[in-house]
C-alpha cells in the first residue's frame, strides 16, 4: 500500500520541547556580515564571534550540499550559547527548515528502543514540500444557507440535506450547492459570512484564509487577519504547497486503520501512544518520496537535528549514529557537550574526548564556545530584559552583570523575573538595587549553595 499524505504541518516543534527554545527567543540568526565576519552584538547574539563565524562556514557547507556524512560538535561550559548557536544555524538555513532538538537522555525510553528514538528524530528533521495543483472554489462568503429535511431514520428532529453558499471574487460571483459534510467543516472552522475561504472541489476540504478587507473598518474587539478579495473566477486551478516530514509519513503509514467492530475500537484505545516503525516501511516511504521528487511534484528539505548533552548517549547509540550520518537522506546534525575527557557510556574502559568514540569524533567539525566576561553578561541581561519587557533601575544592570560574572550568566538571567515581581509588589515599575539584594537572600547560586552545605557539614 503506497504511503498516504498527512495534513500540513508548518512546524516540527512539539509542545514538550518549546521550553528549551523559549530562553533563546531573542536569537534571530548568527548575525554575520555578508563577508562572514561576526559583529560583537547582532541578531540577538552577544560575543562568541569566533564560534559564530565558524558556524557561518558550516551553514555555507550545508547550503552547497557539501556537509553530508559529517556533523558539528559544539563544546563549552554551560550557559555559553551552544543551544543558541544550533538554533541560529537552523534559522540561517531557512524559516521553514525543520529544527528537532533533543537531549541525549531521551533515548532511554521504556516504550521503544534507543536506536528507534534516534531514527525517529532524524526522520522528523527531513522535510518534504509537496506541490499540488487542485481545483478549488475561492472567494468571499456572501451566503450560507443550510437546507434541512425530516430525518428518515426517526420521527424526531431534522437533518441537513445540503448547503447553499455564495462566493464572490473581483471578477464575479457564484452560488454553489454542496454536500452537508462541507457544512460541518464550515462550522468547525467557525466560518461566517464575510470570510474569504476556498473549497477543494475533489476532497471537499474547506480552508479559511481570513476576513475580507471590506470589513476592516468594522469595530472588532478581537485581532483579525484581513485579506483582499480574490482575483479571477470563483472556480479556478490553484497550486497548493503542503509541508510534511518523513517522520509524519512514517507515523501515518505505521498506524493500522483497523475495522469498525468493537474489538478494533478497543484495541485502538489500549494501544500505546508510540508505534515502532519498521525499516521496510521506511524504505517504502523513501521509494515513493523519491518518485515524487523525480516527477517534480515534491522537494526534499533537510532540517537540523540538535542533540544536547550528547555524552549521555551510549556506545550502541554512537554506532547507530555513524550509520544514520551515512544515509542519503540525512539532516544536518549538531551535537553539544560540556564534558572534557570522559568515559564512553556503555563501556568500562574507553576514555575519549567529550565521552564520544573516536570514530564518530573524526566525522565532526568541533567549535568551542568561550565564557562570557562582565561586559558581555551585561549586554545579554539587557537584551533579555528588553525581550521580557522588564525595566531596570539605576545600577541594576551593573549589579546583575557582577552576579553573572561571579556565579553564572544563567543565574543572573534567572534573577530578572523574580526581581520584577518584587518590584511590582513594592509599587515600582522598574527593578531597584534592593530587589537584587533581596533576591540574593532568597535564592542561592550553585557555588554559594555548595559551599554552605560543605561548611555546615564540616561543623
Amino acid at each position: 500500500m503506497p504511503p498516504t499524505a498527512v495534513p500540513s504541518i508548518s512546524a516540527t516543534h512539539s509542545a514538550s520541547r518549546s521550553s528549551r527554545i523559549a530562553p533563546h527567543s531573542h536569537i534571530r540568526g548568527l548575525g554575520l556580515r555578508p563577508e562572514g565576519v561576526a559583529d560583537s552584538e547582532a541578531a540577538g547574539f552577544v560575543g562568541q564571534t569566533a564560534a559564530r563565524e565558524a558556524c557561518g562556514i558550516v551553514v555555507e557547507l550545508v547550503k552547497s550540499r557539501k556537509f553530508s556524512g559529517r556533523a558539528l560538535l559544539l563544546t563549552g561550559a554551560p550557559g555559553t550559547g551552544k543551544t543558541a548557536l544550533a538554533l541560529a544555524i537552523a534559522q540561517e538555513l531557512g524559516v521553514r527548515v525543520p529544527f528537532c532538538p533533543m537531549v541525549g537522555s531521551e533515548v532511554y525510553s521504556t516504550e521503544v528502543k534507543k536506536t528507534e528514538v534516534l531514527a525517529e528524530v532524524f526522520r522528523r528533521a527531513i522535510g518534504l514540500r509537496i506541490k499540488e495543483t487542485k481545483e478549488v472554489y475561492e472567494g468571499e462568503l456572501t451566503e450560507l444557507t443550510p437546507t434541512e429535511t425530516e430525518n428518515p431514520l426517526s420521527g424526531y428532529g431534522k437533518t441537513v440535506s445540503h448547503v447553499v453558499i455564495g462566493l464572490k471574487t473581483v471578477k464575479g460571483q457564484k452560488q454553489l450547492r454542496l454536500d452537508p459534510g462541507i457544512y460541518e467543516a464550515i462550522l468547525k472552522e467557525k466560518i461566517t459570512v464575510g470570510d474569504v475561504i476556498y473549497v477543494e472541489a475533489n476532497t471537499g476540504a474547506v480552508k479559511r484564509v481570513g476576513r475580507s478587507d471590506a470589513y476592516a473598518s468594522s469595530y472588532d474587539l478581537e485581532s483579525e487577519t484581513y485579506v483582499p478579495l480574490p482575483k479571477g473566477d470563483v472556480h479556478k486551478r490553484k497550486e497548493v504547497l503542503q509541508d510534511v516530514t518523513l517522520g509524519d509519513l512514517d507515523a501515518a503509514n505505521a498506524r493500522p486503520q483497523g475495522g469498525q467492530d468493537i474489538m478494533s475500537v478497543m484495541g485502538s484505545l489500549v494501544k500505546t501512544g508510540r508505534t515502532e516503525v519498521t525499516e521496510k516501511l521506511r524504505r517504502e516511504v523513501e521509494r515513493v518520496v523519491k518518485g515524487y521528487v523525480e516527477q517534480g511534484v515534491a522537494e526534499v528539505i533537510p532540517g537540523v537535528v540538535f542533540i544536547d548533552e550528547v555524552h549521555m548517549l551510549d556506545i550502541e547509540c554512537f554506532t547507530y549514529l555513524n550509520a544514520l550520518l551515512e544515509s542519503p537522506m540525512a539532516p544536518t546534525v549538531i551535537f553539544a557537550t560540556n564534558r572534557g575527557n570522559a568515559l564512553v557510556r556503555g563501556t568500562t574502559d574507553v576514555i575519549s574526548p567529550h565521552g564520544i568514540p573516536v570514530d564518530l569524533l573524526d566525522r565532526c567539525l568541533i567549535v568551542k564556545t568561550e565564557p562570557y566576561d562582565k561586559t558581555q553578561v551585561s549586554k545579554v541581561v539587557q537584551v533579555r530584559a528588553g525581550v521580557e519587557g522588564i525595566r531596570l533601575g539605576p545600577g541594576v544592570l551593573d549589579k546583575l552583570a557582577s552576579e553573572g560574572e561571579r556565579a553564572s550568566l544563567r543565574y543572573a538571567l534567572q534573577l530578572l523575573t523574580p526581581a520584577s515581581i518584587l518590584a511590582g509588589l513594592s509599587g515600582r515599575k522598574e527593578i531597584a538595587l534592593e530587589d537584587i539584594g533581596e533576591m540574593n537572600e532568597l535564592f542561592l547560586d550553585a557555588k554559594t549553595s555548595a559551599s554552605k552545605i560543605g561548611t555546615d557539614g564540616a561543623l
